[in-house]
């Protein structure tokens, strides 16, 4: 058995000889793959700091001060509009309605008194028996008993509704905030801290800010700015922890004022919210697409910077290298460049080994399958040169 693997450690060890002694195959020291520059459709991405919102949030407060003596929700519950959150201590305004009502029946008690009073002065001025004063000062009376009800019962639907406030409810349907308040807590209308906050969030609306000269550019290629709004693509949203949300959102709205302080203006999209994800006052990134037809796009590994100059080596028809600068759209996905200028359609680009390169370096310039192939020759001699490698440690 040892003669037959020392047969075998031989022919691996010929093999090995023949692929070119130590594994280091080399390609020729002037053989670098160069790429013919074409055009293509290319989309990038704009990314701005965004802050989210329900479609409509509504901080609750009371009209009434008093002492909470229930709270009828929680925090994150779904609510309805008009149900009750809050209950004040309501005793005092029950007890005036209770006097209200009973002065709008003792309104009444003298209201029935003058009435009969004003009718029998009708029947006796009819006759003569009283005269045009009497049955003026009857009718005065029971003119005034009329007011008096009236008054009474606007007294009596005032502290009806004084009693209402004490039953806060929610305006819209939502979800509830946090609840700073708790039972037994002194509540104003003048509180500085609202008793909740009930969010729409079926829909959400996402608040971001453009840069002023964006908006020019986009208002000046659309026309004006509402058609710019109107012709902004579709927008994704990027959340917190790097994922991007499941649903497509729709820019609707542009502030019609520049913030001097940062030169922005303030943009609004809406997403749908189906499924509760978003919550009203978090945080994230709109993301802004820009597809742009007959785009020269190479990889970043073509390219290196140096002093936040970015170059790339084209290949003249003289075949030496050129050190060449180049520009490029600042928005890009993290592996490709589109250029905007330095390079055209037809200039030919070293795509590999570029540090090996120096200004007016003559090559050879090879195909992206030729270096392929070479590159699948050296990894071959790599794992042959392993295999020889552990067969000698083991016959040590």
């Amino acid at each position: 058995m040892k003669q037959t693997n020392m047969f075998l450690l031989a022919a691996v060890a010929t093999l090995f000889v023949a692929c070119g002694g130590r594994g280091n195959m080399k390609f020729g020291d002037n053989e670098f793959p160069v790429q013919t520059i074409g055009t293509t459709g290319s989309t990038t991405e704009s990314t701005y700091p965004a802050v989210i919102k329900g479609i409509q949030d509504v901080e609750i407060r009371p009209k009434i001060a008093g002492f909470i003596t229930q709270i009828n929700v929680k925090e994150g519950q779904t609510v309805s509009a008009g149900q009750v959150l809050f209950v004040i201590d309501n005793s005092t305004y029950q007890a005036a309605v209770r006097q209200a009502s009973a002065s709008v029946n003792s309104a009444l008690s003298q209201l029935n008194t003058a009435k009969m009073t004003y009718d029998n002065s009708t029947q006796l001025y009819k006759k003569n028996v009283i005269g045009t004063f009497e049955m003026q000062s009857a009718q005065n009376t029971y003119e005034t008993a009329k007011a008096a009800v009236a008054q009474a019962r606007a007294a009596l639907q005032s502290a009806k509704d004084m009693l209402s406030f004490c039953y806060v409810k929610s305006p819209a349907a939502g979800v509830v905030g946090s609840l700073p308040y708790k039972v037994g807590a002194l509540v104003s209308a003048t509180n500085q801290q609202a008793l909740t906050t009930v969010s729409n969030i079926s829909t959400i609306e996402v608040y971001f800010s453009m840069t002023e000269k964006d908006i020019l550019e986009m208002s000046k290629e659309a026309g004006n700015s509402n058609a710019a709004v109107a012709d902004m693509p579709t927008v994704k949203l990027k959340l917190v922890d790097g994922t991007i949300y499941n649903q497509p959102g729709k820019v609707v709205k542009m502030s019609g004022v520049i913030d001097p302080t940062t030169g922005t203006v303030s943009m609004i999209a809406r997403f749908s919210n189906p499924d509760k994800l978003l919550k009203s006052g978090g945080s994230g990134s709109i993301l802004v697409p820009h597809v742009k037809d007959h785009s020269i796009v190479i990889p970043q590994s073509y390219a290196f910077e140096v002093q936040n100059k970015i170059f790339v080596y084209t290949v003249g028809n003289d075949n030496k290298a050129k050190y060449t600068e180049i520009t490029v759209d600042p928005q890009n996905d993290g592996q490709n460049y589109v250029v905007t200028s330095g390079l055209k359609t037809g200039d030919r680009v070293i795509t590999n080994g570029i540090t090996k390169l120096s200004d007016g370096m003559a090559i050879k310039p090879i195909t992206k399958e030729q270096y392929d192939q070479k590159i699948a020759k050296a990894a071959k001699l790599g794992a042959i040169q392993g295999d020889y490698k552990k067969m000698k440690e083991a016959f040590k």
